[in-house]
């Protein structure tokens, strides 16, 4: 007799599932863990085609600095002209969308996924976070799961971002708050590249 971590009795259809879940997991841990290393290596060419391969979608003229970490690197899109700074935090275990012309502070971490405190079992609850074009978010931001950033917003540093954020608004504070309005309304910028070895 199998028991799960809640004590439930499992069926052998369970186990042959739960037994294929858990090979898979560590499949992926193994892929993060070369994530990791990958996020080290000082070319973002390199970085870049090696992040596609792992099924990361990355726009022309877009680069993750050193550093970056992933937790399941599948469902994140980032759109062209696009700059991730340094030590960057992506969950991804559920969909993470960030637009075009979109500038990212070093130390920034998206989270789409958390645990339910009111549930008996602890459970994850999983929610996408979209950022739209020309966002800049500040250093050591933190965005939490179901969070739209929209088009223009500014997110100041150390903000934890835990609703949406409307367009061309700023904000910032522990939990983020409005704090002003951006005054160029119609961006048309381009970030240019990034620098090459970061």
């Amino acid at each position: 007799m199998i028991r799960d971590k809640t004590g439930k009795q499992l069926t052998t259809l369970e186990i042959v599932q739960k037994m294929r879940n858990r090979f898979y997991k560590v499949i992926v841990e193994i892929e993060i863990y070369i994530l990791h290393i990958v996020g080290y290596i000082p070319s973002h060419t390199i970085r870049n085609f090696l992040y596609f391969l792992a099924g990361i979608q990355i726009g022309k003229g877009s680069a993750i600095h050193m550093g970056a970490h992933f937790h399941d690197p599948k469902r994140i899109v980032i759109g062209e002209d696009t700059i991730i700074g340094e030590g960057m935090v992506f969950d991804g275990r559920d969909k993470i969308k960030i637009g075009n012309h979109v500038d990212i502070a070093s130390q920034v971490m998206f989270y789409n996924s958390e645990h339910d405190i009111h549930s008996e079992h602890f459970e994850a609850i999983c929610a996408p976070v979209i950022i739209e074009d020309y966002v800049f978010i500040g250093p050591r931001s933190i965005i939490l799961p179901g969070v739209t950033v929209g088009r223009g917003a500014i997110i100041a540093a150390g903000a934890v971002v835990t609703k949406d954020v409307p367009p061309f608004s700023i904000v910032g504070g522990v939990p983020a708050r409005l704090i002003g309005e951006r005054k160029n309304k119609d961006p048309h910028y381009r970030l240019g590249r990034a620098e090459l070895f970061r």
